[in-house]
């Protein structure tokens, strides 16, 4: 690995290359999302509503934005860039640049858009909190506009896309290393 040219192909030093910027970036951006869930959780009282809404029911989904960025965003893209280096140095067979386009192509879009999702809906209680709803449920239910089918919607075809990413580059690295046990 000394020859930086030699040691990858175009398509593998590619795909790592964005792995890694992305990851790199989404830390910068988790981050971010601990710092601004603190500075944003501070004008919420720490006690109880008249009608039982607590601090930790407003700031809970906002709480989580930070772990699950960390997570799902930067460890999993330098996680997938790590397997596919490995795999390769043990000798598994490449993986075909159309697989690893639809790799990044599929879960890190669907990353993304799960991060805003979850941006949206941490803010969204929260500050309905600080403007003086009580009510969880009811909170809840105004995500989106009130229009539960274009929620559960969007939430799941994010879900179902990193799944899916997430599988497809599991079931390519698998295959690359069967290819070496068959020789």
């Amino acid at each position: 690995m000394t020859d930086r040219d030699s040691s990858y192909p175009p398509h593998y030093a590619a795909a790592i290359r964005t792995l890694l910027r992305y990851a790199l970036v989404m830390l910068v951006i988790g981050l971010l999302a601990g710092v601004a869930f603190q500075e944003s959780a501070k004008k919420l009282s720490p006690t109880p509503g008249p009608d039982g809404l607590s601090f930790w029911d407003a700031a809970l989904r906002l709480a989580l934005v930070h772990g699950h960025i960390l997570v799902t965003a930067f460890l999993l893209p330098i996680a997938i860039a790590s397997v596919l280096h490995l795999a390769r140095a043990c000798g598994g067979a490449e993986l075909t640049a159309r697989a690893l386009s639809w790799i990044v192509r599929i879960y890190l879009p669907c990353v993304t858009v799960t991060v805003g999702l979850m941006l949206y809906k941490g803010y969204h209680i929260l500050l309905s909190a600080r403007g003086g709803a009580t009510d969880l449920a009811e909170i809840d239910g105004k995500l989106f506009g009130g229009v539960t089918a274009l929620r559960h919607a969007v939430y799941g075809l994010t879900h179902v896309g990193m799944t899916l990413g997430l599988c497809l580059f599991a079931w390519c690295v698998w295959r690359s290393l069967k290819k070496v046990n068959a020789r």
